[in-house]
């Protein structure tokens, strides 16, 4: 194999950022679902509230 095709192939860089790349969009993922969660609970605990008041 030519030098430049050998250096390429073992560069790692790319494999590492897309590594990390995949974790921050699991976390972004896992991030977004548990804040919705938790505005639609608070907005029901707080029309629960609104509603308890004459």
């Amino acid at each position: 194999m030519p030098p430049i095709l050998n250096r390429l192939l073992s560069d790692e860089r790319a494999a590492t950022a897309i590594e990390y790349t995949i974790i921050a969009a699991l976390i972004s993922i896992a991030a977004v679902a548990s804040l919705t969660t938790l505005g639609q609970t608070l907005l029901n605990t707080l029309s629960n509230v609104a509603t308890s008041f004459p």
